[in-house]
């Protein structure tokens, strides 16, 4: 068991439409490292479902792998904001995950909190410049956060 954090601004797609949604495939990432991180993922590793660019950046709740990497068909559709005019059918670029939901908190765990929290220093998320979509997370991060909830 592996576990992740996921970043989404709730204006593009929140917990509350994964919940709605039950399932979903986690596409439109375009950088590399986070698409390898997807490549990483297995069928019920835990997510931390993040929320960026909003009121409150924090952790909202949780969700599970639900299928490995696969192409990201948005890649493909020339109508999408994330078509990618190199990737071919034949040799995607571009992968993603189907991630299921788990749990809403009852409160967000804020940024502030977690940049607070000792045992979280090492996490990629509180790192300066840290920016990406799809990290690792400890299973200690991922505990230390859960129980905060």
């Amino acid at each position: 068991m592996q576990y992740w954090l996921i970043k989404t601004e709730p204006t593009a797609y929140s917990i509350d439409d994964l919940k709605r949604d039950k399932k979903t495939s986690w596409e439109g990432v375009r950088n590399y490292q986070a698409r390898n991180f997807m490549r990483d993922m297995a069928v019920g590793d835990r997510v931390l479902f993040y929320h960026s660019s909003c009121e409150v950046p924090g952790v909202y709740g949780m969700a599970k792998v639900a299928a490995k990497a696969h192409a990201d068909a948005t890649q493909f559709d020339r109508k999408d904001s994330h078509f990618d005019p190199k990737a071919r059918k034949e040799k995607p670029i571009w992968e993603c995950v189907d991630v299921a939901f788990v749990t809403k908190f009852k409160k967000p765990i804020a940024l502030v909190a977690i940049k607070r929290e000792k045992a979280l220093k090492g996490m990629v998320l509180v790192q300066p410049g840290s920016r990406l979509s799809v990290q690792p997370v400890t299973k200690t991060q991922f505990d230390c956060i859960v129980e905060m909830a």
